[in-house]
């Protein structure tokens, strides 16, 4: 195609609005920012939230797949509490928290540090095999219980329609529900119950031989 001819259909474009200059789509700061927090590698229980359109989601990484929630103003205040530390000293507050400060939150409701301390107070004043035996039966009933909460999720996961952040291109893939509910009561739920049966049978066993 002759020059002249290129500049004929280059203003043709341009009065159509359809040149690639002006649908050319420019990537700033902030879309690049995005993006890039799309393409993150995530961990099995991290949770972060991200606009979809016009919707605030809530979106938390299991194994092997993620649940999205809309985020509202109530989740963010459960949020909050859950990940505040009450039965910390006063005077022990931190701008960031590690791993063993996150372990130690859902346990004791108290940092890494703080837990040092009270363990120690508690070996001086004879008070710890109590505290030992009793620690145990609480982390096999927290344990239980984010068996349950993992269950819940699998059955979100499986029974509906999902929608993913590809990591390639940020792009939404939706993938529809591997089985019905009927299934899955029949499938994971039933057995899990008479897992739990079992499970609470053993625990108040253990109790019972403590007492």
């Amino acid at each position: 195609m002759s020059k002249k001819l290129q500049n004929i259909k280059a203003v043709k474009e341009m009065i159509a609005g359809t040149h690639k200059f002006q649908t050319k789509k420019t990537i700033g700061f902030s879309d690049a920012k995005q993006k890039a927090e799309k393409n993150k590698r995530r961990e099995i229980g991290d949770v972060w939230e991200e606009k979809i359109g016009n919707t605030l989601y809530r979106i938390e990484q299991k194994n092997g797949f993620r649940v999205k929630q809309p985020a509202n103003s109530i989740a963010q205040e459960v949020r909050k509490h859950l990940n505040s530390y009450p039965n910390c000293r006063k005077d022990c507050c931190k701008s960031t928290h590690n791993h063993l400060d996150k372990k130690m939150q859902t346990i004791h409701g108290m940092c890494y540090d703080c837990v040092i301390e009270m363990e120690h107070k508690l070996r001086v004043t004879g008070k710890y095999e109590e505290y030992e035996k009793k620690r145990i039966q609480n982390n096999a009933e927290a344990w239980l219980k984010r068996a349950e909460e993992d269950v819940k999720a699998l059955k979100q996961a499986y029974t509906e329609q999902q929608q993913y952040v590809t990591n390639s291109d940020g792009l939404m893939e939706t993938w529809d529900a591997q089985m019905t509910p009927t299934e899955f009561e029949e499938k994971v739920e039933k057995q899990f119950a008479k897992f739990k049966e079992n499970f609470l049978e053993n625990l108040n066993k253990e109790k019972a031989s403590n007492d």
